[in-house]
């Protein structure tokens, strides 16, 4: 019998769930966490909540890749979005500057300062068992295994066969400020990172990277599968009033134009299979989930959300069978996007950066006026 530890009564017995996936994105990561402060202080107010109310309360299983990793290992312990605000207003500069980075490279090994943060953050002992009451919610974050060359989705999930306490190289015995420096060790930003999963047999080291570079740097169809497919072991139920998804982004950035030459297409191939890759996890939820609230895909797909022959909105109230209700929210940085929100004073170029470390200030602009334009709790259905 999985071990859930002081969980046991939340997780013990079927209910109806609700996850939260949260995209990569470098400091974008501040547009997420503004989305993040809306819902939380929204469902606070909602379900009656005080100030003690933290969004770990309410999402059942929280996901995320890249820094959506860092915020998700925040949350799932019972941080506040604003605590996670702060830490990146004041520590974003160390985490995602390549001019800072490079200058103060050793900081990323041994006991460099960026360890120490993440350390502190996160607790140095700090692993994925769940004994210990440190998690309030269940947690995954995706890493790229560069020794194996594929993705490794990793979660405290009890029933998970790798979380096994019994084997040799149980997940749940990394360390999470390991795990999660693995899963946002971005290429030029991070060096990889080395982790040890078996003590006692050398041949279980393995090289990480971002996990952004990975199809999952939107995690939102991945963690579906991990909270449903039987070979997960956790086995959720599927239905439109059983299994909620919020999926956060941090702001797309799709590239316009051709590529000028071999330098310009290089710099931009990863944003852009990154961006394709977010595109097709969101599709995935549109078809198997019942959409309720999304930018339109393309002029061919539109967003999804069921109508019916007048172009109305099926309400929720009928059951159009889905495996779940999918809510996306996210921001588009261009001209466009920027005016969508209601911000024409904003050039977006900038904000598109990974490492846009000096706009900080414009970025929680940008994620607090798309997060007041775009979040509604009546995309939550039943849930709420």
């Amino acid at each position: 019998m999985a071990n859930w530890g002081p969980l046991e009564n939340r997780y013990g017995n079927k209910s109806p769930r609700k996850m939260l996936a949260l995209d990569g994105g470098g400091i974008r990561g501040i547009i997420t966490l503004e989305y993040l402060a809306k819902i939380e202080q929204d469902l606070k107010h909602k379900l009656g909540k005080d100030d003690r109310f933290r969004l770990c309360d309410y999402f059942d299983y929280i996901a995320g890749t890249s820094t959506g990793a860092i915020i998700a290992a925040g949350l799932s312990l019972g941080m506040s979005v604003s605590e996670l605000l702060n830490f990146y207003v004041k520590e974003g500069k160390k985490m995602f500057d390549k001019n800072f980075i490079l200058k103060r490279w050793k900081a990323f090994y041994g006991d460099g300062e960026i360890l120490e943060k993440l350390k502190e953050t996160f607790g140095e002992d700090t692993d994925l068992c769940l004994k210990d009451g440190k998690y309030k919610s269940l947690l995954m974050i995706v890493t790229m295994n560069r020794t194996t060359d594929s993705p490794w989705p990793i979660s405290n999930n009890p029933f998970a066969k790798y979380n096994d306490e019994s084997r040799q190289d149980c997940n749940c015995r990394i360390k999470l400020f390991q795990l999660v420096r693995a899963s946002a060790a971005a290429p030029v930003y991070f060096p990889p990172e080395t982790l040890q999963w078996d003590p006692n047999n050398p041949d279980k080291t393995f090289v990480f990277v971002d996990g952004g570079t990975t199809p999952y740097n939107n995690p939102s169809f991945l963690l579906y599968k991990m909270a449903t497919q039987p070979g997960f072991r956790l086995n959720w139920e599927i239905g439109e009033d059983k299994l909620l998804l919020v999926s956060v982004g941090t702001g797309s950035s799709p590239t316009q134009g051709e590529y000028g030459n071999l330098l310009n297409t290089l710099q931009a191939l990863p944003d852009n299979l990154m961006y394709a890759a977010s595109v097709d996890q969101d599709i995935n939820c549109r078809v198997i989930g019942r959409c309720t609230y999304g930018a339109a895909i393309d002029r061919e797909l539109g967003d999804m959300i069921p109508r019916d022959n007048n172009g109305h909105i099926i309400p929720l109230s009928q059951d159009l069978k889905k495996h779940f209700l999918y809510v996306r929210y996210n921001v588009e940085l261009t001209q466009s996007g920027m005016r969508d929100i209601g911000i024409n004073d904003l050039d977006p170029e900038p904000l598109r950066q990974l490492d846009a470390v000096k706009n900080i200030k414009e970025l929680k602009k940008v994620g607090s006026f798309a997060a007041n334009k775009h979040v509604d709790l009546a995309h939550f259905g039943s849930f709420v």
